[in-house]
Formats: C-alpha cells, structure tokens, sequence
C-alpha cells in the first residue's frame, strides 16, 4: 500500500502538467479521434481529378455552398463558382504535378465533423511560363451529409 501511494504522489505532477492549459482556445475544435479513411480517399480522388484535369469525375464530393479560401486569401463561395474558377485557372497552367507527402482523416468529437488534412507539393507551369513549385496544405471539411463544405489552402515556396 505505502508503494502505491508513493507512485501516486510521484504521478501527481505529471497528471497536473498533462491537463494544463496551454493559454489558447482553439476557435473550432481541440478535441479530435482518426476518422474513416474514406474521407481522405474522397479528398485524393479530387485532388486526382485536379491533377488529369478532369474535374467534373467527383463534382458529387461538393456541397451546393462549399466556401473555398484559397492559398492567396481569395474566398469562393458555391459549388458552381468554385468549379468555375478552378476550371479557369487549372486551364490556364500546364505540366501539372503533385506529390504527397501525409494526409489523415479527423473527426472532431466535440463538433461531430470530420475533417481530412493533405500535404504536398505541387509543381506546374504557369500562363506566363514560369515554372512554380510550392508547398500545399489544405484542410477539408465535410457536412453532415458527407460533402466537402469548406476547404482552407495554404501554400509556401519549396524548402520550407
């Protein structure tokens, strides 16, 4: 008995400092389990899609008022504008790669949503020639229909 109480006063400390707050409140969720990975196999057959242009394949994936903010800060609101501008602007650039580096379905236990999490790089000529090589990373989320209704991008220049 007296080890046992020994090792919980040991523990004691470690169990505080676990539980202690970091000073921040996360605004959506900090509470998150691994989801489905069919979630993630959604979001890398759209990035699949992108990447053979052929981007009407899974168009079905997208809510009717997805909002896409994109790595430049433009947000896009609706499934048709979305479509509309990628469309353009995946037309408008050639030789497109894409590597992967991790993706992961999350759920978050607190909002009952599920989330997929992809980083990568992408690689492409521009309409100006230019060839672009940047780090990717995008966060998608899915209504309760199991449709994509909000897509974060974030980009950086290689060797990050």
């Amino acid at each position: 008995m007296k080890k046992l109480f020994v090792m919980f006063l040991l523990a004691m400390p470690f169990v505080a400092m676990s539980q202690m707050n970091s000073g921040y409140t996360a605004s959506y969720s900090s509470k998150f389990t691994i989801a489905s990975p069919t979630y993630s196999d959604k979001i890398l057959m759209l990035w699949k899609d992108y990447e053979n242009n052929t981007l009407d394949k899974h168009g079905d994936f997208i809510s009717d008022t997805v909002t896409m903010m994109h790595a430049g800060g433009a947000m896009v609101k609706g499934k048709a504008e979305n479509l509309k501008n990628v469309k353009e602007f995946r037309g408008s650039i050639q030789n497109y790669k894409v590597s992967l580096d991790a993706w992961i379905s999350l759920k978050s236990t607190d909002k009952n949503e599920n989330v997929v999490c992809v980083w990568g790089t992408e690689e492409f000529t521009d309409k100006d020639g230019k060839h672009v090589k940047q780090r990717t990373h995008e966060v998608w989320k899915f209504n309760k229909d199991g449709k994509v209704d909000l897509m974060l991008q974030y980009a950086g220049v290689e060797g990050m």
